[in-house]
């Protein structure tokens, strides 16, 4: 082999083995010391991201999760009061009517109570004016027959005819 030289540069074949033998070396020793520690760093990496994924997932499917089931505690709690207030409803309804029968009833005892007292009262009216009619018809019978009725039999027949004439004229 020739050597070819340059003033400031020569290359031959040993320089050319030592160069490739210097660079599988030092290949070796990057890949030793430099691309398995960096690929190891790239993998956990990569690891990491995708263990980021898998929880964000997770949390994700958690969240959709307790979203559903809070909507249905969310529409029985909704069922739930609707019922309370029909219930709530129905029982004012109930004692609503039951108050009015009451106040009903309440009426109509009034009602009758005031009916008997007026009847009371027109039959002890009536009584009264017997009483004073009788009692003007006996003046009259006295001072018409000119001596008092002393016997009880005596004002009372009076009496009755009197409230007999009286009827009859009406």
């Amino acid at each position: 082999m020739t050597d070819v030289s340059f003033e400031f540069f020569s290359i031959t074949p040993t320089s050319i083995i030592g160069t490739l033998i210097n660079t599988f070396i030092l290949f070796m020793v990057f890949k030793k010391l430099l691309f398995a520690p960096v690929n190891r760093i790239l993998e956990e990496r990569k690891s990491q991201v995708s263990k980021t994924y898998e929880e964000a997932d997770a949390a994700l499917k958690k969240a959709q999760s307790m979203e559903s089931e809070y909507e249905e505690k969310l529409a029985a709690a909704k069922e739930e009061t609707a019922e309370m207030m029909r219930n709530a409803s129905r029982k004012a309804q109930s004692r609503s009517d039951e108050i009015i029968a009451a106040a009903k009833n309440e009426a109509d005892a009034i009602t009758r109570k005031a009916g008997e007292d007026i009847e009371k009262e027109r039959k002890r009216a009536i009584n009264q004016i017997k009483d004073d009619i009788s009692d003007i018809a006996l003046s009259v019978a006295g001072k018409i027959i000119g001596r008092e009725l002393e016997s009880d039999d005596e004002q009372d027949r009076l009496i009755d005819e009197f409230i007999g004439s009286i009827d009859e004229e009406s």
